[in-house]
């Protein structure tokens, strides 16, 4: 192995999450000498991943830190599954979404098949599109369902009645450029990209909500994410919160968190089913909500208290530093914050909740997306040297 690959990955790993830094931050981060940062550096740069540039502005006397960048022609494809969409973009080392394409999906049962063709076509159409040089180095997916660690199995996906369905090998077959697709549970993945990207920056120990139809989670604890005995935890959406008369939910329990806060319960309860449904429907009640529709108000505060109720228990079971509400559930928690807040400051333990803050989600709709494209980072920031060469876009090894 070579000496530095530790090292190089760890340096990687600071540039392409908080951007260019120049040698001086480096070296006080990974509490090495400059000497070393050089070395790093220069096998990074050999390995065409990063650049160095002197900074901004530098004028005058003394020899101000070079700065690190990471290389712009670097890039993963990350895939997004949700219910009613699909989602493929070009996402460059250090984070940008330089491209992307989506379609619609619809709600017709299980669709593994024309699934993976639509993501593979537009995964091409990225690729193609790619600039001369671009050097693609791995592929990660979301998928809105309980995920197998290792191979992509999609265990189960209510909402479109997947079980077991081999959903990475399939992709990656369908993609064909000599790469496997990673794939992981959309909240789970949010959750991770908040934490490095988003509004849960500096705070180890925080909880995703994700909101796609049903309600999906995702927990970390001292930075690590919570993934149960066969990666299958932080399934919040099926925590029970109404036990008598609460609804029935997909999973074929009733009064399941989901079942109480999810799309179809807020439609429900606003009088609007059957009707439209989608992101739109719900951002339409929380709208006339907040106008003042007396039948979307109660609607919004009669979720937004089995909300709250269901953010106190994970309050109380896992002293969160932030909750942070994302797709469907930023809209939601917007309308029905006083709700939340007030099931929270009632049931949650005082010392529990005086530190969680409650927000919604910084990356918005592309969390999942932001937790995708890390998935095809993995490998890269884990052993640089390894993966250095990468695959071009038409699948051929580097020299």
């Amino acid at each position: 192995m070579h000496k530095h690959r530790p090292s190089l990955g760890t340096l990687l790993h600071h540039v392409h999450v908080s951007g260019p830094l120049s040698r001086a931050v480096l070296a006080e981060r990974m509490g090495v000498n400059r000497s070393t940062i050089l070395a790093l550096t220069a096998d990074l740069i050999a390995a065409g991943l990063v650049s160095e540039e002197h900074p901004a502005g530098t004028t005058g006397a003394g020899r101000p830190s070079l700065v690190v960048r990471p290389a712009p022609h670097v890039f993963v494809l990350a895939f997004d599954v949700a219910v009613d969409r699909l989602t493929v973009a070009r996402v460059g080392l250090g984070g940008p979404v330089l491209d992307r394409r989506s379609a619609p999906r619809t709600r017709t049962g299980v669709d593994l098949g024309p699934v993976v063709r639509k993501l593979a076509s537009l995964g091409r159409e990225l690729l193609d599109a790619a600039p001369p040089g671009s050097v693609c180095v791995g592929l990660g997916a979301s998928y809105c369902g309980m995920i197998r660690p290792g191979d992509g199995m999609v265990r189960y996906g209510p909402e479109m009645g997947w079980v077991d369905q081999a959903f990475g090998t399939e992709l990656a077959a369908a993609l064909d450029i000599g790469r496997p697709v990673t794939v992981g549970n959309e909240a789970h993945l949010g959750a991770l990209a908040e934490f490095e990207r988003g509004a849960g920056v500096g705070v180890p120990d925080l909880i995703y909500l994700h909101g796609d139809v049903g309600v999906g989670g995702g927990i970390l604890v001292g930075g690590k994410l919570l993934g149960g005995d066969g990666g299958y935890g932080c399934e919040v959406g099926h925590m029970l919160v109404n036990p008598s008369g609460g609804r029935p939910c997909l999973c074929g329990s009733r009064g399941c968190l989901e079942a109480e806060t999810g799309e179809y319960a807020l439609l429900a309860a606003a009088g609007r089913a059957p009707g439209p449904i989608g992101a739109e429907a719900v951002r339409a009640v929380t709208r006339d909500a907040r106008a003042g529709d007396p039948a979307a108000a109660a609607a919004v505060a009669e979720i937004g208290d089995w909300l709250g109720i269901g953010v106190a228990n994970l309050i109380n079971l896992f002293n969160p530093g932030v909750v942070i509400f994302g797709g469907m559930l930023r809209d939601v928690y917007t309308a029905a914050a006083p709700q939340v807040e007030a099931r929270i400051a009632h049931h949650a333990m005082p010392v529990s909740r005086e530190r969680a803050r409650l927000t919604v989600s910084a990356l918005a709709e592309d969390a999942t997306l932001i937790g995708a494209a890390e998935l095809g980072f993995a490998a890269l920031l884990n052993d640089p040297i390894g993966e250095r060469a990468g695959r071009s876009v038409t699948g051929t090894v580097r020299a």
